[in-house]
């Protein structure tokens, strides 16, 4: 399925995501930094979702939403040449890398987090964290998703870009 096409700077893949706020949070994500939204099936949700939908505001026509039926189907679309897989039981910050435009950041599912076989695939070019607390277990996924984007459009030179959003 492909909701609409953009230049994306980097590309967000969602591997079998399974809360469809978080999906929408991901999909207004999209929409709001450029970046191309991917999602590996299968999803714990339908696209069709209200509250998919409603998480996801009235942003779904400006995000570029891309729904694959397996991994191996997402590589083979995205050709990827870097793919940061976020975990939280990887040891590398994720603001120690020198990000690039068309960059792949890959987040697992709720509340699993990626499985080892996906961590060792061979296209997966470095596993990062997100530093939290000692004791917890990890962070929401979309607010995951947009720590990461962010950090990237820092460096990529984006941030602020518009100046004119609204962060509610």
């Amino acid at each position: 399925m492909r909701v609409r096409a953009s230049a994306a700077v980097l590309r967000i893949l969602f591997f079998e995501p399974r809360i469809p706020p978080n999906t929408g949070n991901a999909i207004r994500l999209a929409a709001v930094t450029g970046c191309a939204l991917h999602l590996v099936e299968p999803l714990g949700f339908d696209l069709t979702d209200a509250q998919l939908r409603r998480a996801g505001l009235d942003y779904h026509d400006l995000a570029s939403v891309t729904v694959h039926p397996d991994l191996h189907a997402a590589w083979t679309a995205l050709a990827p040449e870097r793919v940061y897989a976020f975990s939280a039981r990887a040891t590398r910050s994720y603001v120690d890398v020198a990000y690039q435009p068309d960059d792949v950041l890959l987040f697992g599912p709720e509340p699993t987090g990626l499985p080892a076989e996906v961590l060792a695939d061979p296209h997966v070019t470095d596993t990062l964290t997100i530093p939290m607390l000692p004791g917890r277990r990890s962070l929401n996924l979309s607010s995951t998703a947009s720590i990461a984007v962010y950090e990237a459009w820092r460096q990529l030179g984006f941030a602020g870009a518009s100046g004119s959003g609204s962060a509610v």
